[in-house]
């Protein structure tokens, strides 16, 4: 009987030690809840842009990574390029700008 109580603790604690070391942290892949949060900075990012005039939101593409923000696409000018960067630091969550954005 001492066996069978023994054999299902040790079965018990593997079976959640095992749960938890699938939940750790992996360097390529995000989680789900990273997943929709960089979603969420991602829509703060255009909504931002679609508030100021001196910016032509169909030119540019915004994509978010582990909160680093990605702009691409098309822009008139550097001042614009610049904008676009700056206003995308100013949200709350975003560690880092990537700004590739291609001047005309």
């Amino acid at each position: 009987m001492n066996t069978l109580k023994f054999l299902n603790r040790f079965l018990l604690s593997t079976l959640l030690l095992g749960s938890i070391a699938g939940c750790t942290d992996n360097v390529k892949r995000e989680s789900t809840g990273e997943y929709l949060d960089d979603i969420v900075l991602s829509t703060k990012v255009r909504a931002t842009f679609l508030g100021d005039s001196r910016l032509k939101v169909r030119s540019i593409n915004v994509e978010t990574y582990k909160n680093v923000v990605q702009l691409s696409g098309f822009v008139d000018s550097k001042q614009e390029a610049d904008r676009a960067a700056q206003l995308a630091s100013t949200i709350k969550g975003v560690k880092a700008v990537n700004n590739s954005l291609i001047i005309k």
